[in-house]
């Protein structure tokens, strides 16, 4: 959600797309984004025709799990895509659950990774802690 407010993506009215169902990071993103009054719509690796869903959103997020599984087909042109995913490459690399090569000349934008809502995260869990930390310290 922080990367979607620091470029300003207006939520309301908008079809996302999250792909991806799990406790940690679909579902959670799913309700940050019904709350924005985005029209959200939570699939996964088993849905059928899962390119016809994707390629409908103005955003997707794509947190599945899965290397690549978000390809060309699964975007429609200038949409915003939010790549969470982390997957190991044999090579000792990272890549992300979007293919980002066949992806990036058409979303509009495109998280990259590693790089992208990583660093966000860990930023994020750091200024929690140093918020929770001077919230204790003005009460002790």
């Amino acid at each position: 959600m922080a990367i979607l407010d620091h470029h300003e993506i207006d939520l309301a009215g908008s079809r996302v797309a999250v792909v991806g169902r799990s406790t940690v990071v679909g579902k959670p993103a799913a309700h940050l984004l019904l709350d924005r009054n985005a029209t959200v719509t939570v699939c996964h690796s088993r849905t059928r025709d899962l390119a016809a869903v994707t390629s409908a959103a103005d955003v997707v997020v794509a947190a599945v799990g899965r290397a690549g599984l978000i390809t060309a087909e699964h975007v429609r042109a200038g949409a915003v895509v939010v790549d969470v995913g982390t997957n190991p490459t044999e090579d000792g690399g990272l890549v992300g659950d979007v293919d980002a090569v066949a992806v990036a000349g058409k979303a509009g934008a495109l998280t990259p990774v590693p790089g992208g809502v990583g660093p966000v995260t860990t930023a994020l869990l750091l200024r929690h802690t140093v918020d929770a930390a001077v919230q204790a310290a003005d009460r002790g």
